[in-house]
């Protein structure tokens, strides 16, 4: 039963993603690794437009820049909260002091570190999506590094499942049904319950990510 309702909550529609950043290169960038990786997105180059896009779409979690001209991720994560009930997570070349207290008061669920890459931002989106389904609190983590390395940590206080399929999603350009259906067969190949062979397969990440260094 807890396998089918993995595979429910892998395959549901998760709803639309909202991206904001003001680099327009950035913006694009995630944008369409999102998109390719099958998720609804919605994006906003300034804080104000991602108020008004958040308001119109509701989306189901947000990924925010944080120093942007205008409004900072910092008030439109504060609105998104009050105002919509939206979940969000910072996407910040900054990791000081400062803005991890600021980060952790307002209660994001994750906090990546620029540069990164579609590889690390797929399996932190899926991890978030699966906290807000489970309707568990936000982590008030350390700020997560771009390497595989951070993926396979997350593992300690998240569901191993969702983070193995968002790995699998960007590995192989999967759809979510698709990497879901692909973890499945991995975990019948090794005779391994599906929780087992992600952790398995998060663990080669880490290890091939140790290996690089």
């Amino acid at each position: 039963m807890r396998h089918n309702a993995q595979m429910n909550s892998v395959q549901a529609n998760s709803g639309k993603v909202l991206v904001v950043d003001d680099d327009r290169l950035v913006l694009a960038t995630v944008t369409h690794g999102l998109a390719q990786a099958g998720y609804n997105v919605v994006d906003a180059d300034n804080g104000d437009d991602a108020i008004l896009l958040a308001r119109e779409h509701r989306p189901v979690l947000a990924l925010l820049d944080i120093r942007m001209e205008g409004k900072s991720g910092f008030d439109v994560a504060e609105t998104l909260r009050d105002a919509y009930g939206i979940p969000f997570m910072f996407l910040s070349a900054f990791a000081d002091d400062s803005t991890r207290r600021q980060v952790e008061a307002l209660g994001a669920l994750d906090y990546l570190i620029k540069p990164l890459d579609v590889g690390q931002i797929v399996p932190a989106v899926e991890a978030a999506l699966a906290r807000i389904r489970r309707g568990l609190p936000a982590t008030t983590a350390e700020p997560s590094t771009p390497d595989a390395t951070s993926v396979a940590a997350k593992v300690v206080f998240d569901d191993p499942v969702p983070l193995a399929v968002g790995v699998l999603m960007h590995r192989y350009s999967l759809p979510r049904a698709e990497a879901w259906a692909r973890l499945q067969r991995l975990a019948v190949d090794q005779k391994l319950d599906v929780a087992s062979q992600a952790e398995r397969l998060l663990g080669a990440v880490e290890e091939l990510a140790r290996s690089a260094l």
